[in-house]
């Protein structure tokens, strides 16, 4: 029989795993209509699968940091199966959208979206994904995973100190050099040659010289101008301003690098949003910039100087 003061210790340490909840709250999808109808699989697999990456990510403690379960970063994964060229093996395109709660305001901005288009893994019905080393590699779906999860936090933590998730990029960097040597049936995404928009140019970009002023740029959009917004609006449109500024000389660096192509894909229309209600100048000077940046979303931002 339990003794009471055991009952108390359990229902304690409960509490505990209750108010410190896991890093990341990551809802996973899979989809499987770009299959063709004639590639007959168990359906219950995927079912399997949505439960095993989501556990993988959800449930496993990432940092030694405690959050609360109102802290927890909220992150989306929609899986497209493509392939399934034998029994076991998928390939797959992924998006992963990393949205931050904005202080004082009544909604979530988006900080990463980024599509994966290699996603190439095995997997078997009721395959367990817990066994996960940092440090050596394994298999490539809990590479992949793991690799992100470091990405999400890396650029979470970005969000809130200057810098502050470098520890966690540090961490997808090695993730990414184990499994582009440790690769043994062709998955892609590891290898600079093999593509301009993966996983080995998304952490380059991360962890380059050149391009640091565009994860401070993170801080300053997000903590200094946003979770301030509300409060003092034409403050953070000129501390945005100087977020877009910045990013312009970086791109004279390095012309359409991954970073900038992925904050304009995550902040497009809020962009525009934000800067509606500049003056004509700023609204103008706002419109040079982003389509400058951003060429392919120019008709977006034309709404900047077309309105009254």
């Amino acid at each position: 029989m339990i003794s009471k003061k055991y009952f108390l210790l359990l229902l304690f340490c409960f509490s505990l795993n209750f108010l410190f909840a896991q890093e990341i709250r990551c809802t996973v999808a899979i989809d499987t209509r770009q299959l063709q109808t004639t590639q007959s699989v168990d359906k219950q697999i995927y079912n399997d699968l949505q439960k095993a990456i989501s556990d993988f990510v959800n449930n496993r403690k990432w940092t030694n940091d405690k959050f609360s379960a109102e802290e927890r970063i909220n992150c989306y994964i929609t899986i497209y199966i493509t392939k399934v060229p034998s029994i076991g093996f998928f390939e797959a395109n992924a998006q992963i959208q990393v949205t931050r709660p904005i202080y004082g305001g009544s909604y979530d901005s988006n900080i990463l979206t980024f599509v994966d288009r290699e996603w190439q893994f095995q997997y078997n019905t009721s395959q367990p994904l817990d066994v996960f080393n940092e440090n050596a590699y394994s298999n490539n779906l809990s590479s992949i995973l793991a690799f992100y999860a470091n990405v999400i936090l890396g650029i979470d933590y970005d969000s809130f100190s200057k810098l502050g998730g470098t520890d966690y990029i540090q961490k997808a960097f090695t993730i990414a050099n184990n499994a582009s040597q440790g690769v043994e049936n062709g998955e892609r995404g590891w290898k600079a040659f093999e593509d301009r928009r993966n996983r080995y140019w998304l952490i380059e970009n991360l962890q380059n010289q050149q391009l640091l002023p565009l994860r401070e740029n993170s801080y300053v959009y997000h903590r200094l101008a946003m979770d301030n917004f509300v409060q003092k609006p034409d403050d953070a449109r000129s501390k945005i301003m100087d977020v877009l500024n910045k990013m312009r000389q970086v791109n004279q660096i390095r012309p359409a690098a991954l970073m900038t192509n992925i904050f304009f894909d995550a902040k497009a229309s809020e962009l525009v949003s934000i800067f509606k209600q500049g003056d004509p100048s700023q609204r103008q000077q706002a419109f040079n910039i982003m389509s400058e940046l951003d060429p392919t979303n120019t008709d977006r931002y034309r709404q900047l100087i077309s309105e009254k």
